[in-house]
């Protein structure tokens, strides 16, 4: 049973529900009214009033109508302009509808081809990747773990070594490790070597991201040469920082570090991917960083495969920009599960 609301807001969601009920088509699996009812019933009226009752109503029905679709654990997404005779419903937006089996969702059109969208990795520290494995288990989002004496690096070579295999043998599918600044600043490129390759060795099948810790090499010219060194000693990708840096993700460290990726594919013919990570909190930023990628190194490139962006902070801006494109208005950041 539903509780109590506000006579302010059942008065509209009577007029919702009258609209749902003009605008259903027959075969639906609940009546229409009493759909728009359960679904708007714990929004405030104050919400409510942004949007016409046409439209909330088709909201309503379109929602009932990709979730009859979807495929158990598997999520959907459909970009439309609704039709009366197709959907069911009129509406003057273009829709963006995500389901998924916990969380289904409304906004409006960002362009986007109809396909399931989730982030490339949910990065962890190594006691947490069992954890991680079974929480993730069934959506196709890899575990990445953090490693080699995250962040600073400054433990034992052995004991970073065991780490890596440790989180691979967990389930680990990706392992972030970071470099010992030493090797660079001292200029002893081939002890930088040694070390990612024997990290690379414990990765074994897992993906390998190297972090070079721009932040802290005291140079361009080294972080452009700790860069292939890295790329030369197996990385699958070279990334910026930890985030723990004063200095994390620039875009000057970001040139120099994806033309040494297109150098050393103009080298050898191979792929390596690049990953900027830390005080990327904005949208706006995120896309100073595709342009980038996309400009040096192409639009192949532009694809989790061979670029990522750190987004512990970013992605509470994408879903304040996303809730603004629909409601007008950005939500406060602690609405949101990453703040």
């Amino acid at each position: 049973m539903l509780g109590r609301i506000p006579a302010a807001r059942q008065a509209i969601i009577d007029r919702i529900a009258a609209a749902a009920r003009r605008g259903h088509r027959r075969g639906m699996p609940v009546a229409p009214d009493r759909l728009a009812r359960y679904f708007y019933h714990g929004v405030s009226e104050l919400d409510l009033v942004q949007r016409t009752d046409a439209d909330l109503a088709g909201a309503a029905l379109a929602q009932l109508a990709l979730g009859r679709v979807r495929r158990p654990g598997r999520s959907l997404v459909r970009v439309f302009n609704p039709d009366a005779a197709r959907d069911g419903f009129e509406s003057s937006h273009t829709v963006i509808m995500v389901i998924t089996d916990d969380m289904p969702f409304l906004v409006d059109s960002l362009g986007m081809s109809g396909r399931g969208l989730h982030v490339g990795a949910v990065c962890v520290y190594h006691n947490l990747v069992p954890t991680a494995v079974d929480a993730l288990a069934g959506s196709g989002v890899p575990v990445a773990a953090v490693s080699t004496g995250f962040p600073a690096g400054q433990t034992p070579l052995d004991l970073k070594i065991e780490e890596v295999r440790r989180s691979v043998a967990a389930g680990a599918t990706e392992i972030d490790i970071v470099v010992s600044r030493a090797h660079v600043l001292t200029g002893d490129w081939r002890a930088l070597f040694d070390e990612v390759r024997a990290f690379r060795e414990a990765c074994g099948p897992a993906h390998m991201k190297t972090i070079v810790a721009a932040g802290e090499l005291g140079t361009l010219r080294n972080l452009a040469l700790a860069s292939h060194v890295c790329m030369m000693a197996g990385a699958d990708f070279i990334k910026t920082s930890t985030g723990k840096e004063p200095v994390n993700a620039t875009l000057p460290f970001g040139l120099v570090m994806v033309r040494a990726v297109r150098d050393y594919h103009e080298r050898t013919g191979h792929r390596v991917g690049f990953k900027p990570a830390g005080g990327i909190r904005t949208a706006k930023q995120a896309l100073d960083w595709l342009i980038l990628m996309k400009e040096e190194l192409g639009a192949e490139w532009l694809s989790p495969s061979l670029f990522r962006i750190g987004a512990s902070a970013l992605l509470t801006d994408i879903e304040r920009q996303l809730e603004h494109f629909v409601t007008g208005r950005y939500s406060a950041a602690h609405h949101h599960p990453m703040v």
